[in-house]
């Protein structure tokens, strides 16, 4: 039974034997021949592939008249230097730092993963006993999962990550509330409430949902699009080992806090998470939508916490020109790059 899981671990494995290295990575080593064939596959056009490299050579100091198939890159290009730049960072660098940490602390913080492993138990508390009837909600859980992280793929680019991030959190906190109120009727109530079970059964799924559409991947794309790329690798790094040392601590602690404050008095709190969450979203992370990896330095920097909010709104209301924006830019540079 155990010995299944390793048949997708070997698929992984040889999928990952054909990726290509990173065009960024391949730029700060100082090999930019292999940086652009990579380039030349992964974009739309030759002309789209050298705006990218050149976006990349700006942002790793590699002047833009250099054609050679190899150059020389400065140590602290590499590691020297990036652990201190990471520990003693500048406002934007810290922004963008306490933005991706904040992101992947919250995502596991609102209580997924006690939804996830112990499902079978929230269940059995919500008043449904029979095996089968809980094996049926804990596939349903993960059918609901997989299919909403599918629709996310269509909705990322569409309607922008904050847009997206912020009704997804909107959606939990509901949710978990709801959750939390039912399970709580649940507890006191002497007899079966099959009107309870039902809130509780359709909350988790819509939990689960609303997570998977905006939270879930977007927690991934959002810190990769804006750490900078000589501390991209530190600084995923630092952002995953959050991400993974908050999901132990809400999965060894669910337990613990259902005897403690009952399993409502824990969604209770999930529910408070998200609220802070939101908040932190709505008054810390900008729109990141067609922007480039070399662009986020100027999108966070100036950051004061007394405008965020009118900042954030502002955002808002200017994410969609912006982005036509950055396309006629693009569109430009192309244009100056055929006549060259």
């Amino acid at each position: 039974m155990l010995g299944i899981g390793a048949v997708p671990s070997v698929f992984l494995a040889v999928g990952i034997l054909a990726m290509p290295e990173s065009p960024r990575w391949l730029v700060l080593q100082g090999r930019l021949e292999d940086a652009k064939r990579v380039l030349d596959k992964t974009s739309d056009s030759k002309e789209e592939a050298d705006l990218r490299l050149a976006d990349i050579k700006e942002a790793a100091g590699i002047p833009q008249d250099y054609t050679g198939a190899i150059v020389s890159v400065s140590k602290r290009s590499h590691d020297e230097g990036v652990w201190r730049d990471l520990m003693r960072p500048t406002p934007a660098v810290r922004r963008v730092l306490t933005a991706a940490i904040g992101i992947h602390f919250f995502q596991q913080a609102s209580g997924i993963a006690a939804v996830v492993l112990y499902g079978p138990r929230i269940f059995e508390k919500a008043g449904i006993h029979k095996k089968n009837d809980k094996l049926l909600a804990t596939i349903a859980i993960g059918s609901v999962k997989t299919l909403f992280i599918l629709v996310a793929t269509f909705f990322l680019d569409k309607v922008g990550r904050r847009r997206l991030l912020l009704s997804s959190v909107a959606g939990m906190i509901v949710s978990l509330s709801g959750l939390a109120i039912g399970l709580t009727i649940i507890d006191h109530s002497p007899r079966k409430l099959i009107w309870a079970i039902a809130i509780c059964l359709t909350t988790i799924l819509l939990y689960v949902a609303f997570f998977s559409i905006g939270m879930g991947p977007i927690t991934s794309v959002y810190s990769s699009e804006v750490l900078p790329l000589k501390l991209r690798a530190q600084g995923v790094g630092t952002v995953v080992a959050v991400n993974r040392v908050t999901s132990g601590v809400i999965s060894m602690t669910f337990i613990s806090l259902t005897k403690a404050i009952m399993t409502g008095g824990a969604f209770f709190l999930y529910a408070g998470i998200a609220m802070v969450a939101f908040v932190f979203f709505y008054t810390f992370l900008p729109e990141t939508q067609g922007k480039t990896l070399e662009e986020m330095d100027a999108l966070f920097n100036g950051f004061k916490w007394k405008s965020s909010i009118r900042r954030s709104s502002k955002e808002e209301v200017d994410g969609n020109s912006n982005s036509n924006s950055n396309r006629n830019r693009k569109t430009n540079g192309q244009s100056q790059l055929g006549a060259s």
